[in-house]
């Protein structure tokens, strides 16, 4: 238990400084940016997917908050965040370092990583503005504000301090709760379900990465370095995992029907890209 708690502990500080200059530059956005510098803000969130996708793959869970916390404030567009949520790779790579694995091979597993997240959030992005007709809401932080309840007239840097620390301790609290429930299942046991038909391997690894924790990605990599589970089913469950991205989400953005549909076409992607891999046969 002590051991769970120091890891909840470290991982959250972790975040603090992707979560303070997220608010900083969103404050900055909305206080001191007319309307139409923001304008152009949105419209040059045409080509966020590619910028997410690439982003994204930097082994760090801040970037998945940063993108989430973006997108709930309408500063990015729904395509963005996906690409940044499918290309996070999280403890994937520090775990295949440390294991020693060919520098070769995590390139190619990156690279892969990389180029599904583009793809898929321009298809995102394609498919909700030009094939659905929705479209996104124009830069909103003050909503946000209004919403947690930072009192925002104390200032920009007050008021950042104040949405990093509410934050932090939902995530604290929710990881932590999280962590030891995956603690008490044992990788060992998860290693096990996971292991199997290669079809199921991907829908269970597609369900595991979308648990909205760092250990995911862990047991993810670690059980496919034990050559438990195929290629396939690891970049399934690998895209799945946003971190604590989907957390972020649920806690800023309140629309939650919205969040909902995020999180399945997450999933699905996650699942598609996998059996994708799976057919092709392509290994790493």
């Amino acid at each position: 238990m002590a051991d769970v708690l120091i890891d909840t502990v470290l991982d959250s500080i972790k975040l603090i400084p992707f979560l303070f200059l997220t608010y900083l530059v969103m404050e900055i956005l909305e206080h001191k940016t007319g309307e139409k510098s923001k304008k152009r803000i949105q419209k040059a969130g045409n080509f966020g997917p590619i910028w997410g996708g690439l982003l994204g793959v930097i082994p760090q869970c801040g970037f998945s908050t940063v993108a989430a916390n973006l997108y709930s404030g309408g500063v990015i567009t729904v395509g963005t965040m996906l690409a940044v949520f499918l290309s996070t790779s999280d403890e994937m790579l520090p775990i295949m370092i440390s294991e020693s694995v060919s520098p070769y091979t995590v390139m190619k597993i990156l690279f892969v990583k990389v180029i599904i997240a583009i793809i898929s959030g321009l298809i995102a992005e394609f498919v909700y503005l030009k094939l659905l007709k929705n479209h996104e809401k124009g830069i909103h932080i003050h909503e946000m504000c209004t919403d947690e309840n930072c009192h925002c007239e104390d200032g920009i840097v007050v008021s950042s301090v104040k949405h990093t620390l509410k934050i932090i301790a939902y995530i604290f609290l929710v990881t932590l709760v999280l962590n030891v429930v995956i603690q008490a299942i044992g990788e060992d046991t998860i290693g096990t379900v996971l292991s199997g038909k290669p079809w199921i391997e991907i829908i269970i690894a597609g369900i595991l990465g979308l648990i909205p924790n760092c250990a995911s990605s862990v047991i993810i990599t670690e059980i496919y370095l034990l050559g438990m589970i195929s290629p396939g089913a690891m970049i399934a469950g690998l895209m799945a995992n946003a971190g604590v991205g989907i957390l972020v989400l649920f806690k800023m953005n309140h629309n939650r029907t919205q969040n909902m549909k995020i999180v399945g076409v997450l999933y699905l992607i996650s699942i598609f890209w996998g059996i994708v891999l799976e057919i092709a046969g392509i290994s790493f």
